[in-house]
C-alpha cells in the first residue's frame, strides 16, 4: 500500500526535463542568484537589471550602461577600431578574444566615447565584465588613456564605470603597465582643474582597483559591488585571520571611508547630473 502511494507521488512530482524546455523558452526567465526569485527577463530589463524582490544589481553590458546613463542620441564612440594583438604569443589568446567579440558585439572590454548626461557634455569609458571578465590588457588601457586625453584636450569631465577582474595575464607586464599609463593621464587631467568621477560596479578588482578606479575626485559604487585588490581567500591566508562577512563590498568600503557614496542604479544618472551641475556652476 505504502509502495503504491510513494509511486504515485513520484509520478506527479516529476516533470521531464525535455518538457520544461518546451514549456519555458530559453532566456524567457531569470533567477536571482541572491534571493532565488524567478522573474521574466523582460521584467528584469525594465527594472534596469535590478532584482524586483531583493534589489540585487545584475551585471550590465557596456551598451546597456550607455543607454541608461547617456542622453539619447548624444553617444559618439571613439577608438572603436582598436584591436588586440598577441604580443607574448600566448596560446589561443586571439581565438578567445574573437569569441568574446562575437558574444558581446564589442571589440574589447571597454567602450569609450563622448556624450551628454542631462545636457552636460562629458567624455566617458564603460568597462564590460562580459568580455574577458573586463580584464585590462594593452588595448583596454590605451583606449581609457586616449579617452582621458580627449577629455583633457577638450576641457571636459571624465567619467568611468569600472568592472574588471584586473590585469590580463595573457599580456603579462604589458597589462600591468596600463596602471601607470592611465594614472599619469588622469594626473594631467587633474592638473587642468577638470573633474573625474569613478563609478565602481561589480566586480572592480586587481590592477584596475589599484589604479584609475580609486583616484576619482568622486569615487562612487553600486550596492554590494565587490571592490578590492587581492581575493578574500588570499588575504585570509596571508594575515591568518577571518575577514568580516561584508569585506570588500561597496558598503564595507563606504563605512571605512574609501568611497564617497553607494548609489542605486536607478538614481545613478540623476546623481551624476547633479554633481556635473554643481561643478559646471562653480566654473562660472
Amino acid at each position: 500500500m505504502l509502495k503504491d502511494l510513494f509511486a504515485k507521488k513520484r509520478k506527479y512530482a516529476t516533470i521531464p526535463s525535455d518538457r520544461v524546455k518546451q514549456d519555458v523558452p530559453e532566456g524567457l526567465m531569470t533567477k536571482c542568484p541572491v534571493c532565488k526569485s524567478i522573474m521574466t527577463t523582460k521584467e528584469l530589463n525594465k527594472a534596469h537589471k535590478v532584482c524586483v524582490s531583493c534589489d540585487h544589481h545584475f551585471r550590465m553590458t557596456a551598451k546597456e550602461r550607455i543607454n541608461l546613463i547617456i542622453d539619447q542620441g548624444t553617444f559618439k564612440e571613439i577608438n572603436q577600431e582598436m584591436q588586440t594583438e598577441n604580443p607574448l604569443n600566448f596560446p589561443n589568446y586571439l581565438e578567445t578574444i574573437e569569441k568574446d567579440q562575437k558574444k558581446t558585439g564589442i571589440n574589447e572590454a571597454v567602450v569609450t566615447g563622448k556624450g551628454d548626461i542631462d545636457g552636460h557634455s562629458i567624455v566617458f569609458a564603460v568597462m564590460d565584465a562580459h568580455f574577458r571578465m573586463g580584464s585590462m590588457g594593452s588595448v583596454v588601457g590605451e583606449k581609457i588613456t586616449r579617452a582621458i586625453e580627449v577629455a583633457t584636450d577638450e576641457q571636459k569631465p571624465f567619467i568611468i564605470f569600472t568592472a574588471s577582474g584586473g590585469a590580463r595575464m595573457q599580456e603579462g607586464v604589458l597589462s600591468l603597465m596600463q596602471m601607470a599609463k592611465t594614472s599619469v593621464a588622469l594626473k594631467r587631467h587633474h592638473e587642468e582643474g577638470l573633474l573625474f568621477i569613478s563609478v565602481m560596479t561589480h566586480p572592480t578588482t586587481g590592477g584596475v582597483s589599484a589604479s584609475f578606479a580609486s583616484v576619482g575626485d568622486y569615487n562612487f559604487a553600486e550596492p554590494q559591488a565587490l571592490i578590492g585588490f587581492a581575493g578574500r581567500r588570499i588575504i585570509e591566508q596571508t594575515i591568518r585571520q577571518e575577514l568580516p562577512e561584508d569585506f570588500q563590498t561597496a558598503e564595507f568600503l563606504m563605512k571605512h571611508g574609501q568611497l564617497d557614496a553607494v548609489i542605486h542604479r536607478t538614481k545613478m544618472k540623476a546623481t551624476l547630473a547633479n554633481v556635473l551641475d554643481i561643478h559646471e556652476g562653480g566654473e562660472e
